[in-house]
């Protein structure tokens, strides 16, 4: 089994993870309603996905 030969500093094993975060979300306007929603997903409301209908609308 291999193991290392120097212990990984904090400074190393930190900058190994600078790139572990999570973004802020995106969301885009809808051009039918005007409504904020995130891109390439599924509308709850509507149920449409790029312009066509994809699963029945939801009921509040």
């Amino acid at each position: 089994m291999a193991v290392p030969k120097r212990k990984t500093s904090p400074s190393r094993r930190n900058m190994r993870r600078s790139h572990h975060a999570l973004g802020a979300n995106s969301f885009v306007e809808d051009k039918e309603t005007g409504e904020l929603k995130r891109p390439h997903h599924v509308d709850l409301k509507t149920g449409m996905y790029k312009g066509r209908q994809v699963m029945t609308p939801k009921d509040d």
